[in-house]
Order: structure tokens, then sequence, then C-alpha cells
């Protein structure tokens, strides 16, 4: 099998359904955000030293690297920053080859400076309308809409919830709970989720990383979650044997025979710990128990990461090819909270013939090197 190089997965199309706003700020743009407000508590005033910062958070607790967001979260507490960062995200997705993504906003995170949460999210679909505008000027395109995140650790989660469901007409797609998971279980946010789920708007939950099993299993059984974010600890369910063999443990196995999507972040869950390195990752023992598997960032700016280093990442550590990155980006375009139409257009219209299109780049250079071997 050939090896892909970074050139062919950038140019392949890609889904990403779990990326922060706030984790993806570029680390250039944070700098002048300060130098405009006066702020002085970003730790370096190069934007490499500072790329640096962040992503030096070894590998230490979930509640370690979440510390690391204060001073971005500081720095975005007013509608022209919010507008800006967001606007960057489209760009620098859609130049990843990213053609759909949901992004995670917590609007309690950015009232600090006196935006109600309804201007935050004014301020964020702003910067969504302007940087898919000039990605559009590259011949570039990423249809990216919003998640809106309650905290945990906060008490808010069903006025964020009922904001969803306001702006669901809007560019928002459904309802997220992130934050610290030890000691704040799914069930804290119980009302909000019920409400969602009424309203039959789409719900995904933060479950499995910071926290075991029973995280998860609140997530779904109890909240009612669509979706999984993270999800790493759900392979302390499967025991494999020494021959490659798995038996699956009953949330496991029902996680798996009801499709409930998994937005695995491979370099995030390395990061918290979680897992020791890529190799013990369980993205592979997912995919070949076919779980419903996606592949995310997290956090680009703390991982220093992109759909496509993700990607390549993967086929290096496990030998993927086209027709697995293919399958994992399929796998997300059906997992997306947007209309069946919708979701069956880009993967007819989009990702199988970009994927087509590489296939046949690839076989037409196999064709050539095998001419010159003769």
């Amino acid at each position: 099998m050939t090896r892909l190089d970074h050139q062919t997965i950038r140019r392949l199309p890609k889904v990403l359904l779990h990326d922060h706003l706030d984790g993806g700020a570029r680390p250039g743009t944070l700098l002048e955000l300060a130098a405009e407000s006066g702020y002085t508590g970003l730790p370096a005033t190069d934007p490499d030293r500072l790329q640096e910062w962040f992503a030096d958070t070894g590998t230490g607790s979930q509640e370690a690297r979440l510390s690391r967001f204060d001073p971005v979260v500081d720095l975005m507490q007013s509608a022209p920053a919010l507008t800006r960062v967001a606007a960057e995200c489209v760009q620098d997705l859609a130049a990843d080859g990213v053609v759909y993504a949901e992004v995670k906003v917590a609007p309690e995170l950015h009232t600090r400076g006196g935006l109600r949460r309804e201007q935050v999210v004014d301020a964020v679909l702003e910067g969504v309308r302007v940087g898919t505008a000039r990605a559009r000027l590259f011949g570039r395109t990423a249809d990216v809409r919003l998640l809106l995140t309650a905290m945990r650790q906060a008490a808010d989660s069903l006025e964020i919830a009922d904001l969803a469901v306001r702006y669901r007409n809007a560019g928002v797609v459904g309802f997220d709970i992130a934050g610290p998971e030890a000691g704040y279980p799914p069930t804290r946010h119980i009302s909000a989720c019920e409400y969602v789920k009424r309203e039959n708007f789409n719900l995904t939950l933060h479950a499995g990383e910071g926290f075991g099993l029973s995280s998860i299993w609140e997530a779904i059984q109890w909240c009612g979650a669509d979706r999984l974010g993270q999800a790493v600890r759900l392979a302390d369910d499967i025991a494999v044997a020494d021959d490659g063999s798995a038996k699956l443990g009953q949330l496991a196995a029902y996680v798996r025979d009801k499709r409930v999507p998994l937005e695995l972040c491979p370099t995030s869950s390395v990061g918290t710990g979680a897992v020791r390195d890529l190799a013990e990752h369980p993205v592979d023992l997912m995919r070949r128990l076919r779980f419903r598997v996606t592949v995310n960032t997290d956090c680009r700016l703390l991982d220093r990461t992109s759909m496509s280093r993700e990607f390549a990442l993967l086929a290096h550590e496990f030998g993927y090819g086209l027709d697995t990155l293919g399958w994992f980006t399929v796998n997300a375009m059906k997992s997306a909270f947007i209309d069946h139409d919708e979701r069956l257009a880009l993967i007819n219209e989009t990702i199988k013939p970009g994927y087509a299109a590489e296939r046949s780049r690839h076989a037409s250079a196999a064709f050539f090197r095998q001419e010159d071997a003769w």
C-alpha cells in the first residue's frame, strides 16, 4: 500500500465534529488582541514561543489542560474578538480541507466583558459568515455550524440549552456539555438534556475521558446523548484476548449496536493522559470492531494539530490508506447534526468524489512508477 503524503491528506475532504473555538485561536491573533486591549497575561510575546507554551501541557490531567485556556478566554470577551477568532477558525479549517465542521462555543465563558450570551452567539455567527466568505475567495468551502456548550462545573446549563434551541435556525445545530468530568457527572445537568430532547434537538456530551464508564453510561442512558465526546474510556468495557479477539461488555455492546457516534480525539487523549501514547489509543480497536468512530481535533492550539495531522498520524501509526480515512469521514458526516438530505448531499457530491479523485491520482502514480521500472 502506498503511504499517504501530507499533501494528499490535506486535499482529502474531511469532516470535524469535535473542535473548540477557544481551543483553535491563532497565537498571532492572541498577541494582537492582547496588544489592542493592554492585556499582560500572555506568557510570551512571540507567536512561536506562545504556541510552544500552549502545547507544553505534558501528559497531565484533563483539569491541567483546561487551565491553559484561561488567557485565551480572557482575550475573547468582546464581540470583535469573538468574530475575528471565529472567522479565522473557518478559514483555517477550509484551508485544511475540512468541508463540514461543528465548532463548540461556551457562551458563559465570554460574558465577563459585559456581553450577553445572545451577543456572544451573534458575534461568533458573524465570524462564521465572514470566514466563509473569505475562504470562498480562495476557492475553498467549509460549512461550519455551532454547538453551544454548557460548562459542567457551572449551574446554568438549562439557560444555555434554551439558547441553543432558540438559535437552531441560525447556525446552531446542537447542545453540548464540557469541562472537568470528575465530580461533575452528566446527570447534574439532566434538566437541560431533557429539555433539548423534548425540543427534538441534538445533544452531544463530553464523557469518558476524565472519568470512566459511569460517565458514558449516564450520558447515554440518563441524559439521552446522541453522540459521545471523547469517550476513549469506553475501551475499559472491551476485553481483548491474546489472539486479538475481543469481548464487549454490556455498555460497549450497546454503544456499538445502537451506532452511537464516538467523537474520538487521538492527540488530545494522549495530552490528557487518558491514553499513554497513540499506539495505545483504542481508535484502531474500535475501528476493527466497527463502532461508529469519528476522528477529531478537540483543541488545535493546545495540541498543535489539524484534521490533516490527525489523519497523518493515524495513517502512519496504523497503516491506514484512503479507504479507512474515507470510512472515518463518512462516519462523521452520517453523524452530523444537520438534515439528512444535507448529509447525503455532502457524502455523495463532495466526500466520495474527493476520495475517488485521490484513488485515481494514486493509481496513475503507481502505474507510471511501474513503467519507470520497465
